[in-house]
């Protein structure tokens, strides 16, 4: 056992060591090495104080923790079948651990008499304010509840994570198993980069022709810009249906996922799911979440109508009057065609100023003139994958952080874009320990000698994921479940939404948008139809996220059984924030992981994108008034929001930074739709 490299918690993690074979007995030992340490935390004698009982909660099942997350990260980059089922034998037990801490009515009878000696006055603000999240946290996980209620909530957090992973790794089997061989006469309308893309991948699996896939890349460019209707309407169907078919049909999944969330709300006392949930966040509940959304959707309903009676005119103007109506797979491809028309726009256009080695030179320069921060990239440092990097963060000549970034798509990979933290460092005697991070990606890959020649909207998710990222880097707590992103949901997309504003900014771009064969930078006439069609269809993209929020507080507030079939009943709740007509094939609901891909995840807070939407959008507003690259700028953002953590309320935190609440409005003006 001495061998097994999950068994300790290591900066330079092993990663090429790790095999299958180690994670059953791992786990078990160190659930029984957690199971010790809960054991002495409850058997302390005397009064309860921060060195007897905060600081042993706080890394209560560290080593445990690490192991299991590290194992979940490697199942969802390079899953083979012997680590999947490794990883789901262990998820039941590691589940029932955590569940038994957060309903020990021992360990909250402790933590209640610290709260109420004197001791507790002596806490600083970060042991404090952790003492009082985790009495809530108690409180809502129902460790005053009978014996009974919580052997049944342990049962239904076991069967939550259960049900949850085999979501997702339905949905990452699904996708990969789609592909679609297309000749050369039946590409008509796709850009190169596409065609050299899918004319590789073919090559790669010993067939001629294209070979095209689900992933975001492949799947993006066929709808918008493959000629062939019944083409895209194939593509689309096939999307929109992924893991609905025999073996991995999640639709059955999601009913009991329902089921069990409504149950657990039931027995915790809360009126739904989302209100459980939203308890803890900026909303608090999920009547002011549903008010949100709907207050939005009646601010972009006039702009999105239309945006639809235009984009239908404009068809009929290319065909003649006798167009039919748009359908789901013919939106992106004509909304396309018309901002190329009114915009003289073409997005491929813009990908030989986005490779993505300069993007990130760009962007790491950027973080520096901001934020006082540098980034190299370091080599020798073990990975999981031969595309993986490392690079490390240094502030003030010291390093903070150390983190990996693994770009684009393979088909044991599931999809998406996320940052994952490792290691959270700690502020001790002053100085604060490096954290240990990751990025992972889907974007377009590099073709044969080219680097990846990025889309705007890819451009804008790397600085979006390295947003998360300088959260985890400049994090300086007291307290290790306090760093980072461990923040409410809806105030995590801050950070990482507020990055993706560089993006838009002349001055910014001079520093990254080159060609890439040439070296010339972005030319201004085409800077500047990027900032008019900036806002193009910005209603339609605002109801698009409004439809997911909406449909998220619909299925954990409203639905039951009663309602029908879950997938037909999320149909109908989307429907009015769509401009044409889904088909009943559509399925969107069984790959919405943000959903279903966690025991909790986003369920119950979609919304938060959009809040955090309105925060971005506002807080954004101090670095255009005050200098886009204002050092003092930067530090009061460090100071009040990065820095910080989960150590003070995340409502008080953006008013140490604006000096106000947010200004609703600020969203709609930054999309052009402020009447």
């Amino acid at each position: 056992m001495s061998e097994n490299p999950l068994l300790e918690i290591r900066y330079d993690i092993p990663f090429s060591r790790i095999q299958p074979q180690h994670v059953e007995p791992a786990i078990k030992t160190l659930l029984a090495e957690a199971e010790a340490e809960l054991e002495a935390l409850l058997r302390v004698q005397g009064p309860r104080t921060l060195e007897n009982t905060l600081r042993p909660l706080d890394r209560l099942g560290e080593r445990l923790f690490f192991a299991f997350n590290l194992v979940a990260h490697l199942e969802s980059v390079a899953s083979t079948p012997e680590l999947r089922a490794a990883y789901k034998a262990v998820i039941p037990s590691v589940t029932a651990f955590s569940t038994r801490v957060q309903l020990s009515s021992e360990l909250y009878k402790a933590l209640k008499e610290l709260a109420e000696s004197p001791a507790a006055q002596q806490l600083s603000p970060d042991w404090a304010r952790f003492l009082k999240l985790r009495l809530d946290e108690f409180r809502r996980q129902g460790a005053d509840l009978p014996p009974e209620k919580k052997a049944r909530l342990e049962a239904i957090n076991t069967r939550l994570s259960e049900l949850t992973t085999q979501f997702e790794q339905n949905l990452t089997d699904s996708t990969a198993a789609w592909e679609l061989y297309l000749e050369e006469e039946q590409v008509a309308g796709l850009p190169p980069s596409a065609l050299e893309a899918a004319r590789e991948a073919a090559r790669a699996r010993g067939r001629s022709g294209y070979r095209f896939t689900l992933q975001q890349p492949s799947f993006l460019a066929l709808q918008t810009y493959l000629d062939d209707p019944e083409l895209r309407k194939r593509v689309y169907l096939a999307y929109y249906s992924r893991a609905t078919e025999t073996g991995r049909d999640n639709r059955p999944l999601i009913a009991e996922i329902l089921a069990l969330r409504r149950e657990k709300a039931e027995i915790l006392g809360y009126a739904n799911f989302a209100d459980y949930v939203l308890e803890k966040r900026m909303a608090g509940r999920a009547e002011v979440a549903l008010k949100f959304e709907e207050d939005l959707r009646a601010a972009y309903e006039p702009h999105f109508l239309r945006e639809a009676r235009e984009l239908q005119a404009f068809r009929e103007q290319l065909e003649g009057p006798q167009a039919p109506p748009l359908a789901p797979w013919d939106l992106a491809y004509y909304a396309e065609k018309q901002r190329k028309a009114l915009y003289d726009l073409d997005e491929e256009a813009l990908r030989p100023y986005f490779p993505l080695p300069q993007v990130l030179e760009g962007l790491f320069e950027i973080a520096r003139r901001v934020f006082g921060v540098e980034v190299r990239e370091v080599g020798g440092v073990d990975t999981w994958h031969p595309e993986v990097r490392t690079y490390e963060i240094y502030r003030d000549g010291r390093r903070i952080c150390r983190f990996f970034t693994d770009w684009h798509p393979r088909e044991n990979k599931r999809g998406g874009a996320w940052m994952n933290t490792l290691i959270a460092g700690v502020r001790k005697n002053g100085s604060t320990e490096p954290h240990l991070g990751l990025i992972c990606g889907n974007l377009t890959p590099p073709v044969g000698d080219k680097p990846a020649l990025l889309t705007h909207r890819e451009v804008e998710t790397v600085f979006h994921e390295f947003g998360h990222l300088l959260h985890l880097a400049l994090s300086s707590v007291e307290v290790r479940s306090l760093a980072g992103t461990q923040v409410a949901r809806d105030f995590v997309e801050l950070p990482s939404q507020l990055m993706e504003n560089w993006c838009w900014e002349r001055e910014a771009l001079d520093l990254f948008a080159r060609h890439y064969q040439t070296g010339q930078p972005l030319p201004e006439a085409l800077y500047q139809r990027m900032q008019r069609a900036r806002n193009y269809w910005a209603a339609h993209l605002g109801m698009r996220q409004l439809a997911f929020g909406t449909l998220d507080l619909a299925l954990h507030v409203h639905y039951t059984p009663a309602e029908g079939d879950v997938v037909a009943y999320a149909r109908r709740v989307m429907q009015p924030f769509f401009p044409a007509p889904l088909p009943e094939e559509f399925a969107f609901v069984a790959g919405f992981a943000h959903l279903f891909g966690h025991p909790v995840g986003y369920a119950g807070g979609y919304y938060s994108y959009k809040w955090s939407e309105v925060l971005d959008a506002d807080a954004f507003t101090r670095f255009k008034t005050e200098g886009l690259f204002n050092r003092q700028t930067g530090e009061d953002f460090i100071a009040h929001i990065l820095s910080k953590g989960n150590s003070a309320e995340p409502a008080e935190l953006f008013r140490r930074f604006m000096g106000r609440d947010p200004d609703p409005k600020a969203l709609l003006a930054r999309s052009g739709l402020l009447d």
